[in-house]
Protein backbone atom coordinates (compact mmCIF):
# COMPACT_ATOMS: atom_id res chain seq x y z
CA UNK A 1 0.00 0.00 0.00
CA UNK A 2 1.43 3.39 -1.02
CA UNK A 3 1.29 5.70 1.97
CA UNK A 4 1.44 8.87 -0.11
CA UNK A 5 -1.53 7.82 -2.26
CA UNK A 6 -3.60 6.90 0.80
CA UNK A 7 -3.08 10.29 2.42
CA UNK A 8 -3.43 12.28 -0.79
CA UNK A 9 -6.84 10.65 -1.13
CA UNK A 10 -7.77 11.20 2.54
CA UNK A 11 -6.93 14.92 2.76
CA UNK A 12 -7.44 17.50 0.02
CA UNK A 13 -5.61 20.84 -0.06
CA UNK A 14 -8.33 22.73 1.80
CA UNK A 15 -8.35 20.10 4.56
CA UNK A 16 -4.56 20.23 4.84
CA UNK A 17 -4.70 24.02 5.20
CA UNK A 18 -7.35 23.72 7.94
CA UNK A 19 -5.26 21.07 9.71
CA UNK A 20 -2.22 23.33 9.69
CA UNK A 21 -4.19 26.21 11.22
CA UNK A 22 -5.58 23.84 13.85
CA UNK A 23 -2.08 22.64 14.74
CA UNK A 24 -0.81 26.20 15.02
CA UNK A 25 -3.29 26.63 17.86
CA UNK A 26 -2.65 23.21 19.40
CA UNK A 27 1.09 23.85 19.47
CA UNK A 28 0.84 27.40 20.80
CA UNK A 29 -1.81 26.74 23.44
CA UNK A 30 -1.04 23.17 24.53
CA UNK A 31 2.03 21.34 23.23
CA UNK A 32 4.54 24.18 23.55
CA UNK A 33 4.39 23.98 27.36
CA UNK A 34 6.09 20.58 27.09
CA UNK A 35 8.77 21.71 24.60
CA UNK A 36 11.48 24.19 25.68
CA UNK A 37 12.37 26.57 22.87
CA UNK A 38 16.04 25.49 23.07
CA UNK A 39 15.12 21.79 22.70
CA UNK A 40 16.07 19.26 20.05
CA UNK A 41 12.79 17.72 18.85
CA UNK A 42 12.02 14.66 16.74
CA UNK A 43 8.58 14.23 15.16
CA UNK A 44 8.15 10.53 14.37
CA UNK A 45 5.52 9.87 11.72
CA UNK A 46 5.60 13.57 10.90
CA UNK A 47 3.17 13.25 7.98
CA UNK A 48 2.43 16.71 6.63
CA UNK A 49 4.56 18.33 9.37
CA UNK A 50 1.73 20.10 11.18
CA UNK A 51 3.41 19.64 14.58
CA UNK A 52 7.05 20.05 13.68
CA UNK A 53 6.36 23.13 11.53
CA UNK A 54 4.49 24.90 14.31
CA UNK A 55 6.37 23.98 17.46
CA UNK A 56 9.22 26.28 18.55
CA UNK A 57 12.51 24.48 19.12
CA UNK A 58 16.23 24.96 18.50
CA UNK A 59 16.57 21.97 16.17
CA UNK A 60 13.87 19.81 14.60
CA UNK A 61 13.81 16.42 12.85
CA UNK A 62 10.86 15.13 10.83
CA UNK A 63 10.77 11.37 10.17
CA UNK A 64 8.23 9.55 8.00
CA UNK A 65 8.05 6.81 5.39
CA UNK A 66 5.90 9.11 3.23
CA UNK A 67 8.09 10.76 0.62
CA UNK A 68 5.67 13.73 0.51
CA UNK A 69 6.78 14.79 4.00
CA UNK A 70 9.85 16.61 2.69
CA UNK A 71 7.64 18.85 0.54
CA UNK A 72 5.72 20.14 3.59
CA UNK A 73 8.59 20.71 6.03
CA UNK A 74 9.58 24.33 6.51
CA UNK A 75 13.18 25.50 6.07
CA UNK A 76 15.54 24.44 8.82
CA UNK A 77 13.82 21.13 9.56
CA UNK A 78 15.93 18.00 8.94
CA UNK A 79 13.72 15.49 7.09
CA UNK A 80 14.39 11.76 6.83
CA UNK A 81 12.38 9.20 4.88
CA UNK A 82 12.65 6.30 7.29
CA UNK A 83 10.85 3.90 9.57
CA UNK A 84 10.44 5.23 13.11
CA UNK A 85 12.22 2.09 14.32
CA UNK A 86 15.36 2.83 12.28
CA UNK A 87 16.85 6.14 13.39
CA UNK A 88 20.56 5.49 12.84
CA UNK A 89 20.98 9.09 11.64
CA UNK A 90 20.16 10.41 15.16
CA UNK A 91 22.88 9.95 17.82
CA UNK A 92 22.25 8.26 21.16
CA UNK A 93 20.96 10.57 23.90
CA UNK A 94 20.84 13.65 21.69
CA UNK A 95 17.12 14.49 21.73
CA UNK A 96 15.11 16.44 24.30
CA UNK A 97 11.59 15.67 23.03
CA UNK A 98 10.24 12.81 20.93
CA UNK A 99 6.74 13.49 19.60
CA UNK A 100 4.39 10.95 18.03
CA UNK A 101 0.90 11.70 16.78
CA UNK A 102 -1.30 9.00 15.30
CA UNK A 103 1.62 6.75 14.42
CA UNK A 104 1.55 3.55 16.44
CA UNK A 105 -1.89 2.36 15.30
CA UNK A 106 -0.50 2.11 11.74
CA UNK A 107 2.35 -0.27 12.58
CA UNK A 108 2.10 -3.91 11.49
CA UNK A 109 2.16 -5.51 14.95
CA UNK A 110 2.97 -4.94 18.62
CA UNK A 111 6.57 -5.99 18.12
CA UNK A 112 6.93 -3.01 15.78
CA UNK A 113 5.43 -0.73 18.46
CA UNK A 114 8.00 -2.06 20.93
CA UNK A 115 10.86 -1.43 18.50
CA UNK A 116 9.77 2.18 17.94
CA UNK A 117 9.59 2.86 21.68
CA UNK A 118 13.05 1.36 22.26
CA UNK A 119 14.51 3.45 19.45
CA UNK A 120 12.82 6.55 20.87
CA UNK A 121 14.37 5.76 24.24
CA UNK A 122 17.82 5.37 22.66
CA UNK A 123 17.81 8.81 21.07
CA UNK A 124 16.37 10.57 24.17
CA UNK A 125 18.72 12.14 26.66
CA UNK A 126 18.28 11.15 30.32
CA UNK A 127 15.08 12.81 31.50
CA UNK A 128 14.06 13.56 27.91
CA UNK A 129 10.36 13.69 27.10
CA UNK A 130 8.13 11.44 25.05
CA UNK A 131 4.89 13.15 23.97
CA UNK A 132 2.27 10.81 22.55
CA UNK A 133 -1.05 11.67 20.92
CA UNK A 134 -2.86 8.50 20.00
CA UNK A 135 -6.39 7.17 19.34
CA UNK A 136 -7.66 5.52 22.51
CA UNK A 137 -9.53 2.37 21.53
CA UNK A 138 -11.44 2.43 24.83
CA UNK A 139 -13.30 5.51 23.59
CA UNK A 140 -12.96 5.30 19.79
CA UNK A 141 -13.79 1.63 19.18
CA UNK A 142 -16.83 2.44 17.02
CA UNK A 143 -14.83 4.47 14.50
CA UNK A 144 -11.37 2.97 14.98
CA UNK A 145 -11.62 0.45 12.17
CA UNK A 146 -13.15 2.92 9.69
CA UNK A 147 -9.60 3.74 8.62
CA UNK A 148 -8.05 1.17 6.31
CA UNK A 149 -4.53 1.68 7.69
CA UNK A 150 -5.43 1.18 11.37
CA UNK A 151 -3.90 -2.10 12.55
CA UNK A 152 -3.03 -1.97 16.26
CA UNK A 153 -5.70 -1.12 18.87
CA UNK A 154 -4.13 0.65 21.86
CA UNK A 155 -5.60 2.18 25.00
CA UNK A 156 -4.21 4.60 27.54
CA UNK A 157 -3.73 1.66 29.91
CA UNK A 158 -1.81 -0.49 27.43
CA UNK A 159 0.35 2.50 26.43
CA UNK A 160 1.25 3.30 30.03
CA UNK A 161 2.19 -0.35 30.56
CA UNK A 162 4.43 -0.60 27.50
CA UNK A 163 6.06 2.81 28.06
CA UNK A 164 7.03 1.77 31.57
CA UNK A 165 8.42 -1.50 30.20
CA UNK A 166 10.43 0.41 27.59
CA UNK A 167 12.19 2.55 30.19
CA UNK A 168 9.96 5.61 30.43
CA UNK A 169 8.28 7.02 33.52
CA UNK A 170 4.78 8.22 32.73
CA UNK A 171 4.27 11.75 34.07
CA UNK A 172 0.86 12.73 32.69
CA UNK A 173 -2.00 10.80 31.13
CA UNK A 174 -5.12 12.28 29.57
CA UNK A 175 -7.23 9.27 28.49
CA UNK A 176 -9.60 11.60 26.65
CA UNK A 177 -8.19 14.70 24.99
CA UNK A 178 -8.87 15.46 21.30
CA UNK A 179 -11.55 14.04 18.99
CA UNK A 180 -10.47 11.13 16.82
CA UNK A 181 -9.74 13.11 13.64
CA UNK A 182 -9.75 16.68 12.36
CA UNK A 183 -12.93 15.68 10.52
CA UNK A 184 -14.58 15.02 13.88
CA UNK A 185 -16.66 17.48 15.85
CA UNK A 186 -13.75 19.53 17.15
CA UNK A 187 -14.69 23.13 16.25
CA UNK A 188 -12.49 24.62 13.55
CA UNK A 189 -12.72 28.33 14.38
CA UNK A 190 -9.58 29.41 16.21
CA UNK A 191 -11.28 30.92 19.25
CA UNK A 192 -13.47 27.80 19.63
CA UNK A 193 -10.41 25.53 19.54
CA UNK A 194 -8.73 27.67 22.21
CA UNK A 195 -11.92 27.49 24.28
CA UNK A 196 -11.99 23.69 23.90
CA UNK A 197 -8.40 23.44 25.15
CA UNK A 198 -9.31 25.44 28.25
CA UNK A 199 -12.34 23.28 29.11
CA UNK A 200 -11.35 19.71 30.15
CA UNK A 201 -15.01 18.89 30.76
CA UNK A 202 -15.49 19.00 26.98
CA UNK A 203 -12.67 16.50 26.54
CA UNK A 204 -14.74 13.94 28.44
CA UNK A 205 -17.52 14.36 25.87
CA UNK A 206 -15.61 14.67 22.60
CA UNK A 207 -12.17 13.26 23.42
CA UNK A 208 -11.28 9.97 21.72
CA UNK A 209 -7.52 10.43 21.54
CA UNK A 210 -5.25 10.08 24.54
CA UNK A 211 -2.31 12.30 25.40
CA UNK A 212 0.64 10.93 27.38
CA UNK A 213 3.78 12.65 28.63
CA UNK A 214 6.58 10.34 29.74
CA UNK A 215 10.24 10.84 30.64
CA UNK A 216 13.20 8.60 29.98
CA UNK A 217 14.45 6.94 33.13
CA UNK A 218 18.19 6.85 33.77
Amino acid sequence: MEVKELYRNRFNRDELARKDKLWQILCRHFFQRFVPEDAVVVDLGAGYCEFVNNIKARFKYAVDINEDTKDFARPGIEVFKSSAARLEFIPDGSVDVVFMSNLLEHLPDKEAVWEVLLEARRICRAGGRMLLLQPNVRYSWREYWDFFDHRIPLSDRSMVEVLEMAGFAVVKTLPRFLPLTTKSRLPQAGFLVRLYLRMPLLWKVFGKQMFIEARKRD
